[in-house]
């Protein structure tokens, strides 16, 4: 099987990005080069997710190197029927319980953490 099939989830999860400036080849040396920039950590992290799903958690049949864009935030959300900042925390940063980092991050358009609406677009902080 070659590298790019095995790989092949990981490049699905590239597109899915929309990764800008992709290359993506097998070297004779015996592993897949990827490269290429992605919007923000989030999207990063998730293809490193995809990379040790795939190769396991320090795979040598791969070299990725991508860069994120967006520095300022770790992601942008916008909402959909069925949210609440609690399960969008529990999706980006990991505990439902963090949700108030995300309202405190997007006072500018939420009022109370329990009121958000359908289309609205947040930002998503780093968090420690």
């Amino acid at each position: 099987m070659s590298l790019t099939m095995k790989y092949g989830p990981v490049l699905d999860v590239c597109n899915r990005f929309n990764m800008k400036d992709a290359d993506v080849s097998e070297r004779e040396e015996g592993y897949l080069k990827v490269y290429g920039i992605v919007h923000t950590q989030y999207e990063k992290n998730k293809i490193w997710d995809k990379i040790k799903e795939v190769g396991g958690q320090s795979p040598t049949d791969i070299k990725a190197d991508i860069r994120v864009e967006q520095k300022d935030y770790y992601h942008k959300h916008t909402v959909v029927s069925g949210d609440t900042l609690g399960k969008i925390s529990k999706e980006y940063l990991g505990e439902a319980g963090k949700y108030m980092e995300i309202f405190n991050a997007n006072k500018d358009q939420l009022s109370n953490p329990d009121l958000i609406k359908v289309g609205q677009v947040l930002t998503i902080p780093f968090v420690d």
